[in-house]
């Protein structure tokens, strides 16, 4: 790797002159900045973090903390990691992972250290300790996930009561009037805020067509294939012919399989669709309507707003949400009291 002693020989100046050059912090004559950047670019030098640092710069490293628990979904945070990761690398940033369960000390730490230029926050909780922390840190601070308290934060995240209320109107719209939400275990909705926003969307809407709304999970802390089981079986004794369903998938494959085994057809017999899901809802046995969560849209939005943040134009604090878009894939049908 090239050093800056190599680029201050190259240039014939001092290495104090080549970190002014490269710095700004004093004025060099224009010859003089001319011959540095010549030597910089034939020798294909560049800064360490440290010296950026030391000079004042960016560090071009965001820091992103996404704390690792026993009820983790993996892939599906994966997912999002990866996302951030692609979209800083557009932007010549790298990413410093965090991921210890006690992520506030993390933040903290690379805080103080100036190591990062900002910080993306990642499995947002109802009731984050990270929210008050990001108010008190002097670094930007990206949300990907909307906390209960959000004042004076910038979040961005899917629109996942919207996403809910469209698979609703889809069902309403087949002549369903009886659904039914499986979601995610129930430690989820503690300890993230997107299952209690789903939760929330589907009530509110089916309240709003007046119709019946009946919510189960699929385990308490874990996804658990006889508590996915006993869900599907309650909502179906229970009448429900519209699922949707919020969870891995384990879960949709369990529930896929419990209706198949009672001898439920879909879309003869009951309809199901997939609100806010990271795979691809064409593989299963059955390809299923869904609204899908696209990491990439989130990720590349939380990285455009802290590049707009270290810039000229910072956004306004706030929520700033991705309109849901529902795709048909053939697994919502007319119940037979609704048929012409």
């Amino acid at each position: 790797m090239v050093k800056i002693d190599e680029v201050a020989t190259a240039a014939g100046v001092s290495i104090s002159t080549v970190s002014y050059a490269l710095s700004g912090k004093r004025p060099v004559s224009d010859s003089t900045r001319l011959r540095v950047e010549a030597a910089v670019q034939e020798l294909g030098y560049r800064a360490n973090a440290g010296a950026r640092m030391l000079a004042g710069n960016r560090t071009n490293i965001f820091a992103l903390t996404e704390p690792f628990r026993l009820d983790t979904h993996a892939p599906t945070h994966m997912a999002f990691v990866l996302a951030t990761s692609i979209a800083a690398r557009r932007q010549d940033y790298d990413v410093l992972l965090l991921t210890e369960e006690e992520a506030a000390a993390g933040m903290r730490r690379v805080a103080d250290s100036g190591l990062v230029d900002a910080i993306l926050v990642l499995d947002v909780a109802p009731r984050d300790r990270r929210v008050d922390l990001a108010r008190q840190l002097e670094i930007t601070t990206i949300f990907i996930g909307v906390p209960d308290d959000r004042d004076g934060l910038i979040c961005v995240d899917l629109d996942f009561e919207a996403a809910a209320a469209l698979a609703v109107d889809r069902l309403a719209s087949a002549g369903h009037e009886n659904l039914g939400l499986i979601g995610h275990p129930a430690a989820a909705y503690e300890h993230s805020n997107f299952p209690p926003r789903v939760r929330a969307g589907f009530v509110q809407r089916a309240a709003e067509l007046h119709m019946d709304a009946s919510f189960r999970t699929t385990g308490d802390a874990l996804v658990s294939a006889a508590a996915t089981r006993a869900a599907v079986g309650q909502l179906v004794d229970a009448g429900v012919t519209g699922f949707v369903l919020h969870c891995g998938d384990d879960a949709h494959i369990t529930v896929l399989a419990e209706l198949a085994e009672r001898g439920l057809e879909v879309p003869g017999d009951v309809s199901v669709v997939s609100v806010g899901g990271t795979f691809d809802t064409t593989r299963f046995a059955i390809a299923l309507d869904c609204v899908p969560l696209v990491p990439t849209a989130s990720c590349d939005l939380a990285v455009d707003l802290a590049m707009r943040a270290l810039g000229d134009t910072a956004p306004a604090p706030g929520v700033y949400l991705i309109a849901p878009i529902y795709q048909h894939h053939g697994s919502v049908g007319r119940v037979a009291a609704a048929e012409d």
